[in-house]
């Protein structure tokens, strides 16, 4: 499912995924149709632009939290042509699954959208790496974050991206046991309980946005 009030984007991505093997049931141009369109076809995955008609403010952004409440295991991929942190940090807050955030300028490689497509459809949590970025750079908890070792943080950052531990691994040329002991010392800096009720992976980088 598409939502993207621009006409053209949104038949260039229907192009782009039919083209990689992925089925588009609907392209819809304004939030209204976008609860309609998903409650008719119930897609594995809704790809929604953030700002959209009448406004162009957050209608999008909203019209996400109504279909994760509605529709729980749905995948949303969140797409904005700038960062609103406020908006993806919130909805990750609160539902940390199956749940994605891209800039626009990433969707012109039809292999990251449709990566990320994929591990959301899943379940997982992509965000755009100008997104962790952003995150990680603030200092609402650099007490917390202060405890990590560089390394820690290059492994909290892949994780942000959606990298499984073995992806990881691969890309900081680290063993897979090495990988998971980082990642443990992570969730154990950053005050992190294990639960089987969220993501900790998420929530690992999100902990700072906590009050």
């Amino acid at each position: 499912m598409l939502a993207d009030d621009s006409t053209l984007l949104r038949e260039g991505l229907a192009r782009l995924l039919t083209e990689a093997g992925m089925t588009v049931v609907a392209g819809v141009g304004d939030a209204d149709s976008l609860l309609a369109a998903v409650a008719e076809h119930r897609p594995d995955v809704a790809v929604v632009d953030i700002r959209m008609p009448p406004t162009y403010e957050h209608e999008g952004a909203r019209a996400a939290v109504v279909l994760k409440e509605t529709y729980a295991d749905l995948g949303v991929l969140l797409l904005s042509q700038s960062l609103e942190a406020r908006y993806v940090t919130d909805l990750v807050r609160r539902h940390p699954r199956a749940l994605g955030y891209l800039l626009k300028d990433r969707v012109t490689d039809v292999g990251v959208l449709v990566e990320a497509l994929n591990r959301v459809r899943d379940g997982g949590t992509v965000l755009d790496p100008d997104v962790v970025t952003h995150l990680l750079g603030r200092g609402d908890l650099a007490s917390q974050l202060t405890r990590l070792t560089d390394r820690e943080t290059s492994v909290l950052r892949l994780m942000a991206e959606g990298l499984s531990n073995r992806a990881i691994g691969t890309g900081l040329h680290i063993d897979l046991r090495t990988v998971e002991s980082h990642v443990s010392s992570i969730f154990t800096k950053l005050d992190l309980p294990v639960s089987t009720d969220e993501n900790r992976r998420v929530r690992a980088v999100l902990a700072w946005l906590q009050r």
